[in-house]
C-alpha cells in the first residue's frame, strides 16, 4: 500500500499487456451520454519510466518545455544517468498501461504503479462503475505527443510532469455488453497532465504516478 513503481517494469509490459478501459475524473472516464476522456501507453519494452537518465546538461528538445529545463538539469546533476528521452519513452508506456488497467478495473496493477492518493481515486471510480453495472470498453488509438512541462528536485525527491495528447475510442457498456454510450469508431481527443516522482539515488529505479489532471 505504498508508493509503487512505474518504471523498470519490463516484465509488467510483457506479462500484463493490458486490453481494457478506464473511466472517471482522473481525466479518463466515460459517462453515459458523453465520450470517455483519456488515453494509455505501455511501459516501454525493456524500459519503464526512466530509472535515471543521462547527461547533467540535457540537450534541448521539442519534448521539453523551456520552463522545465532547469528542473531537468537539477535532476540530471543529482543522478548522472537521468535521460529525458528515455524518461518520455517510459512515461508514454506507463500512460497506456495505467489507463488500460484502470479501464478494466485491475486494481492490483494500479496499486503497483501509483501512490496512495492516485490509487484511491482510481479504485473509487472503479467501485462506482461496478455499482452502476457499467463496463468501459475504451481503446487508445494513438498518443500524439508527450511533453515534459515541469520538472523539479526538492530535497531528494524528483518530480516530472508530462502532458499527454492522445486519441481514444470509448464505449460504456452494461454487464450484458449492450452499448450505453460512446463509439469505438470515433476517437476522442484527450489531453492529460500526469506527474511522476521518485527518490534520487535510490536503489529502486522506478517512478510512481503521484498526480493526474486534465490539461487546461
Amino acid at each position: 500500500m505504498t508508493t509503487i513503481v512505474i518504471l523498470a517494469m519490463v516484465f509488467l509490459f510483457v506479462a500484463f499487456r493490458l486490453w481494457s478501459v478506464l473511466g472517471r475524473r482522473t481525466g479518463h472516464e466515460q459517462t453515459i451520454a458523453r465520450p470517455a476522456e483519456a488515453a494509455p501507453a505501455p511501459i516501454g519494452a525493456g524500459r519503464s519510466l526512466p530509472d535515471a537518465a543521462t547527461p547533467a546538461t540535457p540537450p534541448r528538445s521539442e519534448a521539453i518545455e523551456p520552463r522545465a529545463e532547469s528542473g531537468i538539469r537539477a535532476i540530471a546533476q543529482a543522478e548522472g544517468n537521468f535521460d529525458p528521452a528515455h524518461f518520455i519513452e517510459g512515461a508514454r508506456s506507463a500512460y497506456r498501461i495505467i489507463l488500460e488497467a484502470y479501464w478494466r478495473g485491475d486494481e492490483d496493477m494500479l496499486r503497483r504503479l501509483t501512490d496512495d492518493d492516485v490509487y484511491d481515486s482510481f479504485a473509487s471510480a472503479i467501485a462506482e462503475r461496478k455499482a452502476a453495472g457499467q463496463v468501459l470498453d475504451n481503446r487508445l488509438v494513438t498518443i500524439e505527443s508527450a511533453v515534459i512541462e515541469q520538472a523539479k528536485l526538492v530535497g531528494g525527491t524528483a518530480s516530472v510532469t508530462v502532458r499527454f495528447d492522445a486519441d481514444i475510442a470509448a464505449v460504456t457498456r452494461d454487464t450484458d455488453g449492450n452499448v450505453l454510450a460512446g463509439s469505438l469508431t470515433d476517437a476522442v481527443p484527450t489531453h492529460d497532465v500526469w506527474t511522476f516522482s521518485r527518490q534520487v539515488r535510490s536503489d529502486n529505479p522506478n517512478w510512481t504516478l503521484v498526480e493526474t489532471d486534465e490539461a487546461a
